[in-house]
């Protein structure tokens, strides 16, 4: 059960829509994955098809329920979303509450898919510092950095190599690698930007994706990139990244099965 966090010091990076073009990477491989998302914006989930009058989730019943897997949605067949869904002021509070009082909130909730063999989860973060990034820290593998080639991106680099997200390192556990987002080489800030990552990064930047007109097309019309578009420059550069996500990690491709403890609880 390898856990990749996708995270960011700043807003507006795309990293959700790098996190669930990621899955489907993952799940065109014949992996199952399951994305989780913790951030109260409930976005994750319109890239997989879940209509957006619906408010199903996990966060609102968080404290009570003692699985959360059964508020897990089915989103395609490898593919499976537990939203964050629709919750008042007071159980998001609670939410966080737990998570920051209870260092094992976070694993009991997400127990069997935590023991699921094989499954592959993506569980992507509020921008900043976060309660549940703090959280899933003993239980990730390795987390994401998402950044843009812009100079606020370039003048918060400093803020994460010293460890001021969270007060510690990211990942205890295979480490923190970078992504570039939305990249435009015919930029000259854009170029050189993304050549001081390059080079001040090495091997800890896991790729960069290029700016690409058909990403916000296929976000409105809920589809994966390289469905919308098999040639767009940025489907082929999330795969390079899924690629080296599922080497790092050792992800083996899925034998297509999937078991009933998870408990899918609906198809789109």
């Amino acid at each position: 059960m390898p856990l990749v966090c996708v995270c960011s010091p700043k807003g507006g990076v795309g990293k959700t829509t790098l996190t669930a073009n990621l899955a489907y990477a993952l799940a065109r491989s014949g992996s199952k994955v399951l994305v989780i998302d913790f951030d109260v914006q409930n976005a994750l989930r319109l890239h997989f098809g879940v209509p957006v009058p619906d408010g199903r989730g996990f966060v609102a019943e968080a404290t009570e329920a003692s699985d959360w897997s059964q508020f897990i949605l089915k989103a395609g067949s490898n593919t499976f979303v537990l939203p964050y869904g629709e919750a008042e002021e007071a159980q998001r509070l609670a939410f966080e509450q737990q998570l920051t009082a209870d260092p094992h909130f976070l694993a009991r909730g997400l127990q069997s898919v935590l023991n699921y063999p094989g499954l592959v989860i993506l569980a992507d973060f509020p921008p900043g510092p976060s309660a549940a990034l703090k959280a899933v820290k003993a239980l990730a593998d390795l987390h994401l950095v998402v950044m843009l080639a812009d100079t606020a991106s370039l003048s918060l680099l400093p803020h994460m190599e010293n460890h001021k997200m969270i007060g510690s390192a990211l990942n205890d556990k295979q480490g923190d690698y970078y992504v570039i987002n939305q990249i435009d080489m015919r930029r000259t800030l854009s170029r050189d930007v993304t050549q001081f990552f390059e080079q001040r990064l090495g091997d800890r930047l896991l790729g960069t994706v290029h700016r690409d007109e058909c990403v916000p097309e296929a976000n409105a019309s809920q589809r994966a990139i390289i469905d919308f578009s098999p040639v767009s420059a940025a489907a082929f550069d999330i795969e390079l990244v899924s690629k080296k996500v599922a080497a790092i990690l050792g992800i083996n491709v899925g034998d297509g099965e999937f078991h009933a403890s998870i408990h899918p609880s609906h198809t789109y």
